[in-house]
Order: C-alpha cells, then sequence, then structure tokens
C-alpha cells in the first residue's frame, strides 16, 4: 500500500505540471476506468483528494499562480464528472473502505465547489444518511462540517437552516438530546479513538456553522429548538477533558459571547439617545429596530440576551469550572544564579486570556448570575466536597472578573468570598489543604487592588498575613507570598508611605523596624521580590529626606553583608574564592538590582555607596577568570568554579546597566560614571582572552549609548573598537 501511495504521490506531481495541456481526458479516463473495477476506484479517490489538496492547499510556492489559476478553472470544469462518480459509488457500493475512501475525497472538494453541486442535488441528503452508520460516521461528520461552514449569498440561508435542521433530526439517532455535561465528558474519557473522534469533530462541525449561520437561525423563530439544541451540545462537549477540543470551543465562545455583549449594549444605547427627551427629545436615533427599545419592545440584543439566557448561564458554570491557571512565576537556576522568570506566551496562558475575557462579557451581561454561581460553588466546597483543583479554578475565575462590577457590587462580593474562603481554612484539616486555600486567598486578594486602596485596615491585615505566610514553609506558600506582596505594592504603593488614620507611622517605617525578622526565613529569590517590594513603596514617598533615610533602612541588611566581605577580603583575597562568599555577593548585587529596578533614580545614594567596590571585585574576578581561561583553555571556562565567579561579573554589569536605564541625571553619568567604566570594564572586555569576556558589557554600552545618545560621541572611537574585538 505504501508502494501504491508513492505511486499516486508521482502522478499527481506530472498531472501538476502536464494537466490538461498534455493529458486533456484525464478526469474522464480516471472515472471511467473507476467503474469497471472497485479496488481501482478507491484508489481513483485517494488520487483525487491528493490533487484537490495540492492545487487548493499546497500549491502555494510550488506552481506559478497562472498555472494554479489553470488546474483550478480545469477542476472546477470537470468537476461534474467527479460528483457523478461518488454519487455513484454512494449508491451502489457496500464496500466500507471504498465508501470511505470517497468520503475522504469528497471532504477535500467540499470547500471550494460550486454551491448548486450541494443544495441542488442529492449530495446532502447522501451524506446526512450516512451520518448516523458508524463505519461512516467521522468522515461523514467531515464532509458534513466542511458544508456547514461555507460562506454563501443570502438566497442560500434558508438551505443552511434546512440543512442543519436535517443534521439535528440525524443526530438524536446517535446523542440523546441535550446531554449533561458528564454524559459527554465520561463518554469521552471511557471511549474508544473513533468515539473519541467523534466527540472532536462534533465540536468542530457546530463552531464551523455557528460562525457563519447563527445569525439566520436566530431570526427564524422554527429554528430556535434546534439551534438551542446545538448550542447545549457544544457546551457539553467544552467539557471534554482534552485540551485541543477545550481551545476549539473556547474560541468560538469568546467570538459568540462577545456578540452577544455587543448587540445588547447597542439595543441599550439606542434606547438610552432614542427615548424621549434625549438627544434633542426627537427620539429619532436608536440601534436595531428604530425606537422598540424606547417604546418598551425588547430590541435585538435584548431578544438575543433573552433566547440566550440559558446558554449565557451554562457558559458561566464552564468559565468557573474550568479556569485556566493565570500567569506564572517560575524559579531557575542560570550559572548558579536563582531567578525568577514569568512564564509568557504558553498555551495555557492564552486559554486563560480567552476565557477571562469571556466571563467578564458573561459578567456585564448578568453580574447576579455570575456572582451567585461562584459563591455557590464555594459554599459547595465548605460543605463536604473539598478539592484542590476545584477551588483553584474557582479562584481563578474569582480574580478574572476583578473590575467589571461596580464597586459597591465588588466590595460585597469580595467580602463574601474572603470571609468563606477564611471560615473553609478553619475548618479543613491538614496542612497541605490550608495550604492551598491560604495561596488562593492571597491570590485573590491580589487582584482586586481597587478595594484594598479603599480599605486601608484590610489591606495593612492583608499584607501582615502575608508576612505570616513567609514564614511558612510548605511547597509555594512562601513563593505565593512574595509575589503577592510584589503585586499589592505595585497597586497600592502609595498607601504604604501615607500616615494612615490611628496609625503611629507610616507602614512602610513599620516594615522596616522588622525587616530582618520578615525575611529571616525567606530563599534568596524570595528575598529579591520582597525588596523590590518595598522599593515600590519607597519611591511613592515624595519626600527626599524620607526617602533616603526609608533606603537606608531597607539596605542596611545587604551592606552589612557586603561591608563584612569586603573587610574580609582587604586582610585575604582568597576569600573572595570561597563558594558561599561568591554567592553572598550574588545575592546582595541581585537584591540592589532589584531595588534599583523597581526605585529608580532615587537608588542613586546606594549606587554611590557600591560604585567603588564593586569595581574592584569585578576587577579581581575578571582578572582570576581570565587566568583561570588562559591556562586551563576552553575546559576551565566551563568549570563550575569560573561560572561562579562569573556570575558575580555579569551581576555587576546588570545592575549598573539598570541603574543606567533609571537614573535621570545624565550629566551625572557623562562626568563620573561613564569615565569610571572605561578602564575597568571596557578596557578589561579589550584586554581579557575572547573566552573571558561577558556578552552583558556590550549590552551595558549599548544602554549607556541609548541613554546619553550625541553626549558619548568623544567616547565612540574606544566603544567602537573594542565592538570590532567582539566580531574578529
Amino acid at each position: 500500500m505504501t508502494f501504491m501511495n508513492k505511486l499516486n504521490l508521482i502522478l499527481v506531481q506530472i498531472l501538476k505540471q502536464d494537466w490538461p495541456a498534455k493529458w486533456p481526458n484525464f478526469i474522464t479516463d480516471l472515472v471511467t476506468a473507476s467503474k469497471t473495477n472497485e479496488t481501482l476506484c478507491e484508489n481513483s479517490m485517494l488520487i483525487l483528494k491528493l490533487l484537490s489538496e495540492e492545487v487548493f492547499d499546497f500549491s502555494r510556492g510550488e506552481l506559478t499562480q497562472a498555472k494554479t489559476r489553470e488546474l483550478k478553472q480545469t477542476l472546477n470544469t470537470e468537476f461534474r464528472s467527479i460528483h457523478e462518480l461518488c454519487m455513484f459509488v454512494l449508491g451502489n457500493t457496500r464496500k466500507t473502505e471504498l465508501i470511505k475512501a470517497t468520503l475522504t475525497a469528497l471532504a477535500a472538494y467540499l470547500s471550494w465547489i460550486p454551491p448548486g453541486y450541494i443544495f441542488e442535488g442529492q449530495l446532502v441528503q447522501a451524506l446526512l444518511a450516512m451520518f448516523p452508520q458508524a463505519p461512516f460516521r467521522n468522515v461523514a461528520l467531515q464532509c458534513l462540517t466542511e458544508i456547514g461552514q461555507l460562506q454563501m449569498p443570502a438566497e442560500f440561508d434558508s438551505h443552511f437552516a434546512s440543512f442543519y435542521r436535517a443534521f439535528t433530526t440525524q443526530l438524536v439517532q446517535i446523542l440523546p438530546p441535550n446531554p449533561n455535561v458528564l454524559f459527554i465528558q465520561q463518554a469521552y474519557e471511557t471511549g474508544t479513538d473513533e468515539q473519541q473522534v467523534f466527540v472532536q469533530n462534533l465540536g468542530m462541525f457546530y463552531t464551523g456553522f455557528f460562525k457563519h449561520h447563527i445569525q439566520y437561525l436566530e431570526t427564524q423563530p422554527a429554528e430556535h429548538e434546534a439551534l438551542l439544541l446545538g448550542l447545549n451540545n457544544l457546551v457539553a462537549i467544552s467539557y471534554v477533558s482534552d485540551r485541543e477540543v477545550l481551545k476549539t470551543c473556547l474560541d468560538y465562545w469568546n467570538v459568540f459571547v462577545a456578540d452577544v455583549y455587543t448587540t445588547h449594549c447597542q439595543t441599550t444605547l439606542g434606547a438610552v439617545i432614542g427615548s424621549p427627551g434625549a438627544a434633542g427629545g426627537d427620539g429619532g436615533f436608536s440601534f436595531g429596530s428604530p425606537g422598540a427599545a424606547a417604546n418598551g419592545v425588547a430590541g435585538p440584543g435584548m431578544a438575543r440576551k433573552l433566547l440566550y439566557i440559558d446558554i449565557l448561564k451554562r457558559l458561566r458554570a464552564l468559565m468557573i469550572n474550568r479556569m485556566a491557571k493565570p500567569e506564572e512565576v517560575i524559579i531557575v537556576e542560570d550559572e548558579g544564579q536563582i531567578i525568577r522568570e514569568t512564564m509568557k506566551d504558553t498555551d495555557q496562558l492564552m486559554q486563560y486570556r480567552t476565557m477571562r475575557e469571556t466571563l467578564i462579557y458573561l459578567s456585564h451581561l448578568d453580574y447576579e448570575d455570575t456572582e451567585n454561581q461562584m459563591l455557590d460553588k464555594l459554599r459547595s466546597q465548605m460543605g463536604g466536597t473539598w478539592s484542590w483543583q476545584a477551588l483553584n479554578t474557582l479562584c481563578w475565575a474569582i480574580g478574572s472578573i476583578s473590575g467589571s462590577m461596580n464597586e459597591d457590587q465588588e466590595n460585597r462580593f469580595l467580602v463574601t468570598v474572603i470571609r468563606d474562603l477564611l471560615n473553609l481554612c478553619e475548618i479543613t484539616r491538614g496542612k497541605d489543604n490550608k495550604a492551598v486555600i491560604a495561596s488562593n486567598i492571597m491570590y485573590v486578594v491580589g487582584q482586586y487592588p481597587k478595594f484594598l486602596r479603599a480599605h486601608w485596615k484590610f489591606l495593612k491585615t492583608v499584607v501582615n498575613k502575608l508576612f505570616e505566610f513567609m514564614h511558612e514553609t510548605h511547597p509555594g506558600v512562601q513563593d505565593m507570598a512574595c509575589d503577592t506582596f510584589l503585586k499589592i505594592s505595585n497597586k497600592c504603593k502609595r498607601k504604604f508611605v501615607v500616615l494612615q488614620l490611628q496609625e503611629q507611622q507610616p507602614f512602610v517605617a513599620e516594615l522596616l523596624d522588622g525587616l530582618t525578622n520578615t525575611i529571616q526565613d525567606l530563599q534568596p529569590h524570595q528575598i529579591h521580590a520582597f525588596f523590590e517590594a518595598v522599593g515600590l513603596m519607597i519611591g511613592a514617598e515624595v519626600d527626599a529626606n524620607k526617602r533616603e533615610e526609608y533606603l537606608g533602612r531597607l539596605m542596611a541588611p545587604p551592606n552589612n553583608i557586603w561591608a563584612q566581605i569586603i573587610q574580609q577580603a582587604t586582610v585575604n583575597r582568597e576569600v573572595l574564592k570561597q563558594q558561599d562568599v561568591i554567592k553572598s555577593l550574588q545575592n546582595v548585587l541581585q537584591t540592589n538590582v532589584s531595588v534599583c529596578s523597581s526605585l529608580g533614580d532615587p537608588y542613586l545614594s546606594q549606587m554611590v555607596h557600591m560604585a567603588d567596590t564593586m569595581l574592584q571585585l569585578y576587577k579581581f574576578y575578571s582578572e582570576d577568570v581570565t587566568a583561570a581561561i588562559s591556562s586551563g583553555g576552553v575546559h576551565a571556562a566551563r568549570s563550575s568554579f569560573v561560572k561562579y565567579m562569573r556570575s558575580v561579573k555579569k551581576s555587576i554589569l546588570r545592575l549598573i546597566e539598570v541603574f543606567v536605564e533609571k537614573c535621570e541625571n545624565e550629566q551625572l553619568l557623562v562626568q563620573k560614571f561613564v569615565p569610571a567604566l572605561m578602564g575597568p570594564i571596557l578596557g578589561d572586555y579589550a584586554s581579557s582572552v575572547p573566552d573571558a569576556r561577558e556578552a552583558e558589557v556590550l549590552s551595558l554600552f549599548a544602554a549607556i549609548i541609548r541613554k546619553l545618545k550625541s553626549q558619548m560621541e568623544p567616547e565612540v572611537p574606544q566603544v567602537s573598537w573594542v565592538w570590532m574585538l567582539s566580531i574578529y
């Protein structure tokens, strides 16, 4: 069979070049030969399928536009013979494989054939007759899907409605009407491969058909029952465990709900503008039916909302039950340095964004139902049906609709959610379970900064609770606490530096009093996130003197570690080669990077404090790295000892680069900082052996040039010379 397939491919390649000019009777010859033998006919169907795919799907880049156009026109002209052959086979053979091959070939042609062949002949009836039969079900459904997603002029709308009605009637023989979610979900999980493919294909049929024809069905009351039946089936299909099936369904639901919401808004706006007294009182401007909504008659938007009220309710349940995980922060090691990375542009994150947008539309269409469903599910967790996954998806859904309610609704809703989550944490047994609930509480409060800004006591309680969680060693809790603290600090930073009612000092001062105790159980990457958060707070302080005071108190612990190491190194330089010392330096530098990135220009005083010793360290490690690589060659460059020393150099370069980007005093950079860097960093790069050079040096000077532009002209020759060294 593989040999035959290769011969078929060769034949099609020949046809692409020689047909129709050198073989004008090819289709006629193929059809005539196919009617003499079933096996030959089956292979002919494979050839016809390949030919259609090569001409209509894969011709770009292989054929000229003129040749492609000629082949398409010829296929269109010759399709009558192909159509007659297919109908002949479907009406006269009982051979299963031949029927499958014929249906597969038809599926390749249905997207482009003239509409008369579909609706004016017996093709649709033949496909619908094949559909309930198990051996042909999937391939027949593929053909029906191709027909269902065709876009044709308005005169064919009634044909599509009849087609959909007949399809629904046939489907009842396979799938019971309005199946519950568990029925299709369990059938998919326990079904055969063929049955799973059927569910996937059914989802493709519904999404393809509804995208192009749902609006006509909405205008025909007689079709509403079948329309709602199909939408209910699609909701049930959306619950199956296959990610691709869910993605297909979600893409459609997002378009569907957005469209319903848009028409609803247009009708509402039309009612306001067209009402007596609005826009001059003439009542002559409105969306939808002129004056309908204004006169108490439901406009098209309201009519659609009422038509789909049960579907929209089920869609809210779907989004709440299957909400994807939001943006995720992961911890990775990069050459001995622990760093936090935000996962972006993943399939899961794209799915979350789609579901979030859809749920927000659904919330705008009915706030009360959205709130009730979420609270009912939360109470069911408290009532004994507790599970990690169910609570996670619920809280992700709750967080996703932040900002979609008005302030009073949001306040009431969030207070209820937090209260119920705290009660759930109290009654739930097991440290693991409590940790999951705690992480969800942190996630939810972090998603509602507007509420936190309006309720200081609650905000303070939340942050103090986060500080408690920072001592909890259960996996993931400290990371979630630090991430939430960073998120809250970013959204509410001003609240922490203003003296609040009934407080003796701003919260940031209180935080700095207990700084050492708060961070004592955190890992280095968590400390970096914590310091970044406090840097955001300090940056919100408008009083420069207070800013300096807060910054000095914040940086006191890392500065003490730095000073101790430098003091030891003045006595014995070999101390700097100890792995634990290198890691300590690395952590101090990364902490400074975090504070500099969030604080910005006010970081200047800390940079002045560290600059000289930092450049001395850079020189020391650069000399040792160069010596090790010069004596040990390329293999030495890959040793863990050299990698650790280089990590300190990279951290120094990164800190300087961030400072340059944040510094607002360009004259200071030009007159003091850049000249100080030319020898220890740029000169060192030029004198080092190639394997010891750090690419981050080029990144740093690129940032300097972007920042200072023409002010760097005097240094251009030296920078250009070093850049040339990196090429040759």
